[in-house]
């Protein structure tokens, strides 16, 4: 006798379980990594051409083949973001998660750069309620990624972790709040190197995402032309109305959220205040 399919809270449960655990053996893999590289560089040191070409080998035999995808990732809004509604399910061309007694909740609209300190400090302790307000149907948030501080790391993560994230929305738009969620809490120091596409990839998979297809579009940065175009669209110009100039840029039903402290910035109760305030305007 099959099992009863588990329900989708379960199933996020399962996977913030399985997110933790691979967090922990993440450490161990990078321990690993040094390890391996440190023994590259050996090999090399030594001339030993089939050491070198074995390492070759097993990175090409890690890559996938980068998938057909358009010029725009899909599932997008018209300014670029993906929306997120009841069940944390994606709003799409065939799906329309809202509660059936939804009038006019919330709009949240988050323009984010994920290698931005600032946007880290404002996910991290707010994205519980907001995860439990889009879950219900008490609200919809919708991310709109960035890339402009690739600068602030020596392997561009930021806009491997922005394409990344499109892909996941253009193939698994589901898993999309999920994958924000570790991205945000693995954010990398400023200044050095950042996760690989491997580790970006490791963080799809803890999210739903790990099919060969966002594995492809990973590794083959398939929206890298995409991503620099809509980063210079919104920061060049007013962006839907509202001029973005840095990041967290942070909308309520279009009222732009501000704080002038530290404090105030990492209040999740100062924030749901003020959800509550620009709704009722």
């Amino acid at each position: 006798m099959s099992s009863p399919k588990p329900s989708k809270s379960e199933q996020r449960e399962a996977a913030r379980a399985k997110a933790r655990e691979l967090r922990e053996q993440n450490v161990k893999k990078e321990k690993r990594n040094k390890l391996l590289l440190q023994i590259s560089v050996v090999v090399v040191a030594l001339g030993i051409v089939g050491g070198v070409g074995a390492v070759i080998a097993i990175e090409n035999a890690n890559r996938v083949a980068a998938p057909v995808v358009s010029d725009t990732p899909e599932n997008l809004t018209e300014l670029g973001g993906i929306k997120i509604g009841v069940g944390l399910q994606a709003f799409t061309a065939d799906n329309t998660p809202t509660a059936d007694a939804a009038e006019d909740v919330p709009e949240i609209i988050i323009y984010q750069d994920y290698q931005c300190p600032i946007c880290q400090a404002f996910d991290v302790p707010n994205s519980a309620q907001i995860r439990s307000w889009v879950d219900t149907g008490a609200a919809t948030v919708e991310f709109r990624p960035l890339s402009f501080l690739d600068r602030a790391s020596l392997n561009e993560y930021s806009s491997r972790a922005a394409n990344a994230a499109f892909c996941v929305a253009n193939f698994e738009p589901d898993s999309y709040f999920d994958f924000n969620e570790i991205a945000m809490i693995n954010q990398p120091a400023e200044g050095g190197e950042g996760p690989s596409d491997d580790e970006i990839f490791g963080w799809a998979e803890e999210a739903g995402a790990g099919s060969d297809e966002v594995k492809g579009c990973i590794q083959n940065k398939s929206f890298e032309d995409y991503l620099f175009q809509q980063t210079q669209t919104v920061l060049s110009a007013p962006h839907g109305g509202v001029s973005v100039t840095g990041t967290p840029t942070i909308l309520v039903n279009g009222v732009q959220y501000s704080w002038a402290t530290g404090e105030e910035l990492v209040s999740a109760e100062r924030f749901a205040q003020f959800v509550q305030s620009a709704t009722a305007q």
